[in-house]
């Protein structure tokens, strides 16, 4: 049974594809055209399809649209229905979204060129960011928790898993979204919407107490429950008026940060630890399991996730590589094949790499394109540590495309951990982005327990950037270019078995200089991560990359 899962309600539209229960491939719609998150966030355009990445998906695994039984879109337009309240926001906008979802059916018959009937399946968003967390875990029971902006009216469920079934244990139905809290922060701090990891890297520079008791009347939590204030939010018209009443007016984009604005988000960080905490231990009391599922939007805030992991309440916590509303188009794929077979599907295979690879032709024809000359490496990863090791920004190419929004390793920008001016350069020459943002280190599985503070047994999620780890006090000044402004490192772990060729080159440079991890950042400048060898020419020419090592085809910036 073929199960083609598509997400386009929102934004981050992807598409994924389930072949007799194993997931063969996802990607987001953003890789192919080039636009960040793929479309823009709107009431008219929950209809627009991830076509490309629907194509690519069916392409490699040889089908034809014919070949496609049953199709899940990660929205229930009938819970929206039933639970919209006229006074949450324009009733208007709220009807163009409705008609716009109707045309959901025609545009998935139209690309497929076929009628569904009852193949075409609309999961309810908060299910799909369920099954997207708990099949991939290989947890045969679990907890889950999803929290985002909005599913269709709710920001945070609480759910419960056996087996293959997923039950859904309780709701926060809107206004009280965490999700969209951030949105408007991001805003109200010069920022874009989507750009709530900006803040996170701002919040370390921030006194949380200086906004503490005001962030109480906005998002309030206890031991066990949170609330968000309705006035606040984006779909508000005088949220930004009650808010410059009490933290002054808002950042323009071109504004110089100040101190308060980093207040503000030290604020909002502290209020988020504290709202999730009290999540955690409900979903706690009310399913007491072991094992802890995350998903959502917030479960890409990895201070947030450090602080659930250490916070005792569940012994095995996942978090799947794409926990954010792309990752919803394999969770409704799981979720109907759930529904439609008594067989399960594939647990525990939650690798990120899903996405397109390049074979050695596509990259040469590629770089004659471009008129540049290669050179082919007999040992890609020995030479790209050796670069990396003499202070080069080498742009790491490989295999398949990664799923979910960080770089892990296929489609990365590598650098010298050791040199504290490393991110200034990466930030200023490279990403062409604000000085105080961050920047990840991959380390090799092995050794990471010597440089970090992983809090226990390695888990899959470790892999994936998704815990911000204190870095061990005698190591903090060999790995500067790596450790945030509160000792931490959003650290990703590499093993040998799941991505052999950057296992390979971190083991590299650690022969060569005794550090056992390599600055990691987003193959990218201020555009969506690369896909193709293409892509991944046009960034390296218009950048301060040294090298670009595609499969074992290396090119190397002119002086």
């Amino acid at each position: 049974m073929n199960v083609l899962g598509i997400n386009s309600v929102y934004h981050e539209s992807a598409a994924a594809l389930l072949v007799d229960g194993k997931l063969v491939a996802a990607v987001e719609e953003e890789r192919f055209n080039r636009i960040k998150h793929g479309k823009q966030a709107e009431f008219d355009n929950p209809h627009q399809l991830p076509e490309r990445a629907i194509r690519f998906c069916l392409n490699h695994a040889k089908l034809t649209a014919g070949d496609i039984d049953h199709v899940a879109y990660s929205f229930d337009p009938r819970i929206r229905r039933k639970r919209y309240r006229a006074e949450w926001w324009d009733p208007r906008s709220e009807e163009t979204f409705r008609l716009r979802l109707g045309q959901v059916r025609g545009a998935v018959e139209d690309l497929l060129g076929r009628s569904l009937g009852q193949q075409l399946h609309f999961v309810p968003h908060h299910l799909a960011h369920a099954a997207s967390a708990y099949f991939p875990s290989g947890f045969d029971r679990a907890a889950i928790l999803t929290i985002d902006g909005i599913g269709e009216t709710a920001g945070t469920v609480l759910s419960k898993a056996v087996g293959t079934r997923i039950q859904t244990v309780e709701t926060f139905e809107y206004p009280h979204s965490i999700g969209f809290l951030w949105e408007v922060f991001s805003g109200y701090l010069g920022f874009s919407h989507y750009d709530a990891s900006k803040v996170m890297g701002l919040a370390a520079y921030g006194d949380p107490e200086v906004f503490r008791e005001q962030f109480q009347s906005i998002m309030r939590s206890d031991e066990v429950n949170y609330g968000v204030a309705r006035e606040f939010l984006g779909l508000h018209p005088d949220r930004f008026a009650r808010m410059e009443a009490i933290f002054g007016p808002p950042r323009d984009e071109d504004a110089e940060i100040l101190p308060r604005h980093a207040d503000m988000a030290a604020a909002l960080q502290a209020a988020t630890d504290a709202a999730v905490t009290a999540a955690v231990r409900r979903v706690k009391r009310r399913v007491p399991f072991d094992n802890l599922c995350l998903a959502g939007g917030v479960a890409l805030n990895c201070v947030t996730n450090e602080l659930v992991k250490r916070s005792g309440e569940f012994s095995n916590v996942f978090i799947p590589s794409a926990p954010h509303d792309a990752g919803t188009a394999i969770g409704a794929a799981l979720a109907v094949h759930c529904a439609k077979r008594k067989r399960p599907p594939e647990r525990g295979n939650s690798t990120p790499y899903l996405g397109p690879a390049f074979k050695r032709r596509d990259i040469l024809a590629a770089v004659k394109s471009a008129g540049l000359a290669a050179r082919r490496s007999n040992s890609p990863a020995h030479d790209a540590a050796d670069m990396i090791a003499n202070g080069k920004i080498v742009a790491w190419f490989q295999g398949r495309m990664e799923f979910g929004p960080r770089a892990l390793g296929n489609r990365s920008l590598l650098a010298d951990p050791r040199r504290a001016d490393m991110r200034t350069i990466l930030n200023q020459k490279v990403k062409h982005r604000e000085d105080f943002r961050p920047f990840a280190p991959s380390v090799i599985a092995e050794h990471a327990d010597d440089w970090f503070e992983m809090g226990g047994a390695h888990s899959t999620s470790h892999g994936f950037m998704l815990f911000a780890c204190a870095v061990k006090p005698g190591r903090r000044d060999l790995i500067p270019a790596v450790m945030h402004r509160d000792g931490t490192a959003r650290v990703q772990l590499v093993s040998r078995d799941l991505n052999p060729e950057f296992h390979e080159l971190i083991s590299c440079f650690f022969a060569r200089t005794g550090v056992p991890c390599v600055v990691n950042t987003s193959f990218n400048d201020s555009e969506p991560i690369v896909c193709t060898p293409t892509d991944a020419i046009v960034t390296f020419r218009k950048s301060g990359i040294d090298a670009l090592v595609m499969g074992d085809v290396v090119l190397t910036a002119q002086p």
